[in-house]
């Protein structure tokens, strides 16, 4: 249930709006290269416009050490918003002081600002009050509209918020909905997919998926370790070794609900020409790694999604940046497409593997957030959205 107030509840008329969004896309030889988390953001900014608002946009870019950074400029990404926007945006040189006040203070019904990076100054993360009283001074009310850095306390997504009349944007609004909706009361059978190479920095989220999910899928580099956890031999594969005590315990809480993969696309190096084969689910040869899930398992995986009345799916299955390795990603990216249940991905690997597929569009909801949707995932409480105001 989302109780946040919006920009639906708010009259932004003549007034100079400080939004919130997630711009941090990648951005090569000055140009942006990916515009998802760009274009997400266009139906917020949008609708404050047609509804006379003045829009001033904030947002971080890359991790610069709180001093600036040409690559990281959000210049760069200025003229690529002007492109998709039917409305003028100026670029100010700073996100706070002289140089954003007298910006902001130009800046007219239906024209847009988009402020420097934040983390240009440490005082960003560190979630300074004299900065989040400076990015508030600039405005009348803010919007949060940035998901992706919702699990981020940090001046521009939580500070500011204690300073404004602080609602929610209509990204931020979406991905609370299907996320949550999925958490709380999802259509079931509710499968979740977990891939990526870490085990450790997703304990919490196992943990609190298999009170809540009828099937918890484990792929990737991730499933090593719990193989590991079950006595076997893993060769040269990725294992996180201090997370193997922790793999026991959650085979043991999940029981059947939780499923790893029963044969291995293994291989002798890390590159496109290895040499490869398929084995069973068992031990690895001393000098290989599993790089895949096999076909065995991408049937097995695809069976239950196809099964499934919700789907949540985060991390891929293999190293799928090389070709050889991509299939039982890929594959399971086409199980979810095919699925009549309600899909969600999220994280920024599954979300790159389903734009390379060519299937995105054939999804539920494409979240914007990797460390975001994995907090919510958690059952943890996000600063960006608590610091909004609830509805009455």
């Amino acid at each position: 249930m989302f109780n946040k107030k919006t920009i639906a509840d708010i009259d932004p008329h003549g007034k100079r709006m400080l939004v919130r969004v997630d711009f941090n896309v990648p951005v090569q030889g000055g140009k942006v290269t990916d515009d998802t988390r760009i274009r997400a953001a266009l139906p917020t900014i949008n609708g404050l416009l047609e509804n006379g608002a003045a829009v001033i946009l904030c947002s971080h870019l890359g991790r610069p050490k709180g001093k600036p950074e040409e690559a990281l400029s959000l210049r760069h990404v200025a003229a690529h918003l002007e492109e998709l926007l039917d409305a003028p945006v100026s670029f100010a040189e700073d996100c706070i002081g002289p140089v954003a006040e007298q910006a902001a203070a130009k800046l007219h019904p239906g024209e847009v600002l988009l402020l420097e990076n934040t983390r240009f100054h440490p005082e960003e993360k560190a979630n300074d009050p004299a900065m989040a009283a400076a990015l508030a001074g600039l405005a009348e009310i803010y919007v949060n509209d940035a998901f992706g850095s919702a699990h981020r306390a940090h001046a521009s997504t939580e500070g500011v918020a204690h300073h404004l009349p602080a609602v929610a944007g209509l990204l931020m609004e979406k991905e609370i909905r299907y996320l949550g909706q999925a958490l709380d009361s999802p259509k079931r059978p509710f499968v979740a997919i977990l891939g990526g190479a870490k085990v450790g920095d997703k304990i919490q989220v196992i943990r609190n998926l298999l009170k809540k999910a009828d099937r918890l899928l484990i792929g990737g580099g991730m499933a090593n370790t719990f193989y590991k956890a079950k006595g076997l031999q893993m060769g040269k594969s990725l294992v996180e070794e201090e997370a193997v005590e922790s793999a026991a315990a959650l085979l043991q809480e999940g029981n059947e609900r939780l499923v790893l993969p029963i044969d291995f696309v293994i291989a002798d190096a890390l590159s496109e020409d290895a040499e490869k084969k398929t084995i069973p689910a068992g031990d690895v040869p001393a000098d290989w790694m599993v790089l895949d899930i096999g076909p065995s398992t991408v049937e097995l995986f695809a069976r239950e999604v196809s099964k499934a009345g919700t789907v949540v799916w985060n991390g891929p299955m293999g190293v799928f940046e090389l070709p050889s390795f991509a299939k039982g990603t890929f594959a399971l990216a086409k199980a979810l497409a095919d699925s009549p249940a309600v899909t969600i991905v999220g994280g920024g690997d599954s979300a790159a593997a389903l734009q390379q597929s060519g299937l995105a569009d054939r999804i539920t909801h494409l979240s914007t957030g990797g460390g975001a949707s994995l907090d919510m995932l958690a059952g943890k409480i996000l600063p960006g959205l608590a610091a909004l105001q609830n509805k009455e």
